[in-house]
């Protein structure tokens, strides 16, 4: 896909399922079932699909997927797919981990932040992508380091500790140029501080919001994660960005949509029609899964 001058792909790190009550809050199950069919424990299956971006001579890559470190119950509980993997998906687009500058992390939560790291030979995590600047909100990894009780389990240190230690971590505030053409703009609502991406070139946009909206199910503002630890504030950035994403007609891309890659939303009566404009990464989407 080419914004302008920019061009942008998703990869895939995979599939992995949670729980479908927590993806969507209050929405009652007789709705959300119709496209997220859950299995025998009430998983849905999501996609990992950290989003590619090649501008001016730079690669850059949000969000790194999960990765595969994890052992124990781990891969059990959330049914960690073994479709492919953030280096794999990443290869297929001529991409080597050594290739990529720039790596900008939404938040630090296992599912986006768990793929910048791998074990090494002395059973201890190590950079993935070691010639990167690793960009992360300061707010974000203050929050990371401080977990609170509902919150410790979505942050293993292993994910990021390494990273600091190597001296690759870019500590950032607020918004910035990530390079021309591409800038994050911050939302509060999944986290304190989540980092949305936004893409401007040649007229175009192209958003990718993140845990903000992470699959095309969760487009109607009231369709909110249980997981988001300030819903509200969720609610008010889709009410924020969504009529300016109509509009304007960007390109909506969905970090955890099984199927759907991107979209164009539309008003349709009181709700949405979404045109596909790119299906989910090869290997990275589930057989089955189906939108309502």
């Amino acid at each position: 896909m080419r914004t302008g001058a920019v061009q942008w792909d998703l990869v895939s790190d995979g599939t992995f399922r949670l729980d479908g009550g927590a993806m969507f809050g209050v929405v009652p199950k007789p709705l959300w079932e119709r496209g997220a069919v859950p299995d025998e424990r009430n998983r849905i299956t999501l996609g990992l699909h950290p989003l590619l971006i090649r501008t001016g001579g730079k690669t850059i890559l949000v969000d790194a997927g999960m990765g595969r470190k994890e052992g124990g119950k781990f891969p059990v509980i959330f049914a960690v797919g073994d479709e492919t993997n953030v280096v794999e998906s990443l290869a297929t687009h001529g991409v080597a981990p050594e290739d990529v500058d720039v790596l900008v992390y939404t938040h630090l939560h296992f599912d986006h932040a768990g793929g910048a790291t791998r074990i090494g030979e002395d059973d201890r995590a190590v950079p993935v992508f070691a010639h990167a600047r690793h960009v992360v909100q300061r707010a974000e990894l203050e929050d990371a380091e401080s977990p609170t009780d509902r919150s410790r389990a979505s942050y293993l240190p292993d994910n990021w500790v390494p990273l600091r230690d190597a001296g690759l971590l870019d500590i950032v505030d607020g918004e910035t140029e990530i390079a021309p053409g591409v800038r994050t703009v911050l939302m509060k609502g999944h986290v304190r501080s989540l980092t949305g991406i936004l893409i401007e070139d040649g007229g175009e946009r192209v958003f990718y919001p993140s845990d903000n909206m992470p699959t095309s199910w969760h487009v109607p503002v009231p369709w909110v994660m249980a997981y988001d630890l300030y819903p509200l504030d969720t609610v008010a950035s889709k009410e924020s960005f969504l009529p300016r994403a109509i509009d304007e007609e960007w390109t909506v891309v969905f970090e955890h949509d099984p199927a759907v890659g991107a979209v164009r939303i539309r008003r349709d009566g009181k709700g949405y029609a979404l045109e596909t404009v790119l299906p989910a990464p090869p290997r990275g989407a589930a057989p089955g899964a189906a939108r309502p």
